[in-house]
This record gives C-alpha cells, structure tokens and sequence, in this order.
C-alpha cells in the first residue's frame, strides 16, 4: 500500500518534535538539577507528615490550603529549625577538628591514644609495620568528605534560607497538591491503573518503613548517644553523636562501633568514671531503645533485611553523598516492591 504525501510530510514534523522534546527535556534537568536533592527530601517529608496533615485536614473543615500551611509551620518550627541550627553545629566541629588535624600532624590527644594504642598492639603480636593504622589520616579523609558535601549547603546563611525556602515551598504544595499530582501520573503512567497505584502505596510504604523505623530508632540513640557522651565529658560529643546515629544502622554491633571507642579513649586518658559510665549508659540508655522500641517499629512496615540496610546507606552516601542515607534504603526498599509487583503481574496474566 503507498504512503500517502500527508503520511511523508507527518514524519519530519514528528521527528522534529521529538528531537525538541528530547532538547528541551535536558535543559529543564540541567535547570531543576541543583534542587532535585531538596525536592526529594520534601517528597519523603510528605509521604512521613501525610497522616498529621490528614489530621490537621479533618479539623480545618476539609481546607487544603489551610491544612498544608499549618502542616507546614509545624514541621518548619518543630522539626526543620533545630535540624538546621545542629547541622551547623556539626558543620563548624567538623571545622575545627579538621583544622587541628592539619595544624597539629594529627598530634590531637585522642588520635594520638588511638595511635599509640594501634602501635602497642602491632608490637603485642610482632605485625610488621604495613600492618599499622594513622588513625589521624582516616580522620582527615572522613572529615574532608563530609566538608565537601555539607559545606555547600550550610557553607553561608542565605544558602541555608534558599535551601530552606525551597524545601518549605515543595513540601507546602506537594501536601496540597499530592492527590492531583498522584492521580496525573496514573493517568500519563502506560501500566494499568492497579499497577499503578500499586506500586506508587509500595513506594510510600518503603518511605515510611525505612525513615520512621530504621532511622527513627538511629535518631533516637543517636541522641541518647550525644547526651551521655555530654554528660561523661568526651570532647566533640555532637560529632560522637552523629557517628553513633550512623552506626545504629549496622546490623547487630549498632552504636558499639562508636562506644567502644569512646569508652577506650577515655579510660586510657585517666577518665575512669567517665569510662565506666558511658559503658553503663550505652548497655541501659541507648541499647535498650533498639531492643524494645526496634521491633515494635519495624513490624509496622515493610520489613528490610538490617545487612541491606547497611549497604544501602554506605553505598547511597558513596553515591549521593549526605542525603544518600535516606535514599539508599528508599530505593533498595522500591526495588524490592517493584519485584514483588512485577512477579505479581506476571504470575497473574498467567
């Protein structure tokens, strides 16, 4: 059958407009690349906040304007303002102990226990000398990433209230609007309507399972971590804090990783009491959150295998930096449901 002239003179305009489209589509990711982190966070934030708003909904006869704002505010005066002011605190102690690394050759008094400690053990079972760690050296490296991936964000005070603006902007909207938004993707989406919405609940089930479990219980001792670590006098107790929040998140030996150290820094430098109190403090206050409190939380959701969840968040920062230990188990957690679906959609078309 010939091809009609009108046929001929549809395929370059066709063509045309989708090389348009694909131009146009890399510039708008180019655009909107810088806030693709923040807008992020926002998502997670909603899909967490989604039953406070359902809340403050109800109450405020059904207005969403109203609702979202005052959801907002909450988040905003609650959550968000001291999360800024401790990430700069962390910010300026990563400062200064980097500085003290670089002007004191990694001469600090806990480097250099952990030093000496590394060298007294090579000796104790006659290692050679490959076998010997700078502790001082793994500190830099570690702090120097960190500086280079939050210094960006909390480097100046109008970065911080442009970052903060956009994160509160999206999330105001994206309470308002999210039902429009959810139903314009099942509408533009080629999978049927039940796929659709079925992975969209697995994706807010991951969100919630990984940040209210997983990193609400790290949260927890982390702060928990921070206190005792005040309370017993260990020098830099918010970075200690931070570290013990991380470790929480590895399976089995959780903020162990950061109280033995600790507890060995300070007995070696003549604090017995504090040494045994932080030992006490992390057995009674900090452990016990993940005993009682872990599977409580952890059976509401879905349900992520803990040496998963490890490689998750070490390779999501590797990967995305600081936010990649929220994404990191996010996207293991949807790809895991995204299977789950997909053997679902195949073992019913059957």
């Amino acid at each position: 059958m010939a091809i009609s002239n009108e046929a001929k003179n549809q395929k370059p305009q066709f063509y045309f407009l989708l090389a348009l489209l694909a131009g146009t589509l890399i510039l708008s990711f180019f655009v909107l690349r810088p806030f693709v982190s923040v807008f992020i966070l926002a998502v997670i934030f909603t899909v967490v906040f989604q039953p406070l708003y359902r809340k403050i909904l109800k109450y405020s006869f059904n207005h969403e304007g109203l609702a979202a704002l005052l959801t907002t505010i909450i988040v905003a005066v609650i959550i968000l303002t001291p999360l800024i002011f401790l990430s700069v605190k962390i910010l300026q102690e990563l400062r200064q102990l980097y500085v003290s690394l670089i002007e004191n050759g990694g001469k600090d008094n806990f480097i250099n226990i952990f030093n000496s400690l590394s060298e007294n053990f090579r000796h104790y079972f006659l290692l050679p000398k490959e076998f010997s760690i700078d502790f001082g050296q793994y500190f830099k490296e570690g702090l120097n990433w960190l500086l280079n991936n939050l210094g960006g964000l909390f480097s100046n005070f109008a970065s911080i209230l442009v970052t903060s603006f956009i994160f509160l902007f999206s999330f105001y909207y994206l309470l308002k609007d999210g039902q429009k938004l959810k139903q314009a993707i099942i509408k533009y989406s080629p999978l049927d309507d039940t796929d659709d919405e079925m992975i969209l609940n697995k994706l807010e089930l991951a969100i919630s399972s990984v940040v209210k479990c997983n990193f609400t219980i790290a949260f927890l001792q982390g702060f928990l971590s921070t206190v005792g670590f005040m309370i017993f006098g260990l020098p830099n107790a918010i970075l200690w804090g931070v570290a013990a929040a991380i470790a929480a998140l590895v399976p089995s030996v959780g903020t162990s990783l950061v109280f033995i150290p600790a507890i060995i820094l300070m007995f070696a430098s003549g604090h017995l009491f504090s040494a045994v109190g932080l030992l006490f403090w992390g057995i009674l206050a900090v452990g016990l959150i993940d005993n009682f409190l872990g599977p409580k939380l952890i059976g509401r959701g879905m349900k992520l295998h803990p040496l998963l969840v490890l490689f998750s968040v070490i390779g999501g920062a590797v990967f995305l930096g600081p936010i990649g230990f929220i994404l990191g188990p996010i996207t293991l957690s949807l790809l895991f449901a995204l299977l789950h679906i997909y053997f679902y959609i195949i073992n019913n078309k059957k």
